[in-house]
């Protein structure tokens, strides 16, 4: 019915002591308060809000989390790693239908990697690693454009993280089909080939490895504002692009993954889904239920 955005990067915003900064909990606060303002004034009856990684793992995070209470009136529940990757891949089973037999879903966030593996709705395996886009730029990049020796030295590192990782997912045997969500999936789909956002959620945009690995070469060159000006770059993000596409890139290196597509549907589809599922599943006077375009169940 409505989508709202406001950009915090709240990983990038742990300071040296893991603690969120005060200006970062007080956009925090603002955001809330405004989405808040937002779900009133379009009449929704049923308000859910979560945070996750940024929230999670700041020190201070009970008094933040107090103080959104305090100002806004909102509990912000907090998303475990595992309910993170559980919830997004819920939401990309929904998209893909029973049909994409054992399913593979990647996830890059700001603050964490997620990964989630099975062939039902509940996978077998849900990972979260500390290895999002804004926390590495943060903390293995720093110069714009970064060295050289900082990306190839982050490459080596990542190998090296991802390898246990990989071991655990691909325990049961390898995936039937592999999708990835998140803002950075999709940046970096778009800028390897893939199709515009206005060609609609139904067009299959892949992701190569081999069109990453070029796309790094290519973009680890340029500066953040640079980045900014390609087509399909989020200027906000743009920053964060390289220590993503790496991320992506050694993901799908240690999962010995070509090639992966992308999935419309991620831990926001994920979260509404699952509440939905805890309804007696009727709609409330106009409101209707439908089959989706995979075969999901979904409402407007």
């Amino acid at each position: 019915m409505s989508s709202e955005k406001t950009v915090l990067r709240l990983a990038e915003r742990i300071n040296a002591n893991g603690r969120l900064s005060d200006r970062g909990a007080q956009d925090l606060v603002r955001a809330v308060n405004a989405a808040r303002d937002s779900a009133k004034r379009l009449g929704c009856d049923d308000l859910m809000a979560f945070a996750t990684s940024a929230v999670r793992e700041a020190g201070n995070a009970v008094e933040v989390l107090a103080r959104v209470r305090e100002q806004t009136g909102v509990d912000l529940e907090v998303l475990s790693g595992a309910d993170e990757a559980r919830y997004t891949f819920l939401a990309a089973r929904r998209w893909c239908g029973w049909s994409a037999g054992r399913l593979l879903v990647l996830d890059i966030g700001g603050g964490s990697l997620e990964l989630a593996i099975g062939l039902d709705e509940n996978p077998d395996q849900a990972i979260s690693l500390p290895l999002g886009a804004g926390r590495l730029t943060r903390t293995k990049l720093s110069g714009d454009p970064p060295g050289r020796g900082e990306v190839n030295g982050l490459r080596e590192w990542l190998a090296g993280e991802l390898e246990p990782m990989a071991r655990r997912l691909l325990k049961d045997g390898p995936p039937d089909r592999v999708v990835a969500t998140s803002k950075t999936f999709r940046t970096l789909a778009r800028l390897t080939g893939a199709a515009p956002s206005s060609q609609g959620p139904r067009v299959r945009r892949p992701l190569t490895r081999a069109g990453l690995r070029q796309l790094i070469a290519f973009i680890s060159r340029m500066s953040a504002a640079d980045i900014a000006e390609l087509e399909g770059v989020s200027p906000s993000r743009a920053h964060q692009l390289v220590a993503g596409a790496l991320v992506a890139e050694a993901t799908m290196a240690a999962l010995d993954l070509d090639e992966l597509e992308i999935c419309p549907w991620a831990l926001r589809e994920g979260v509404i889904l699952r509440r939905l599922d805890q309804t007696d599943g009727s709609f409330p006077p106009g409101v209707t239920g439908r089959t989706g375009p995979h075969g999901a169940r979904w409402s407007q």
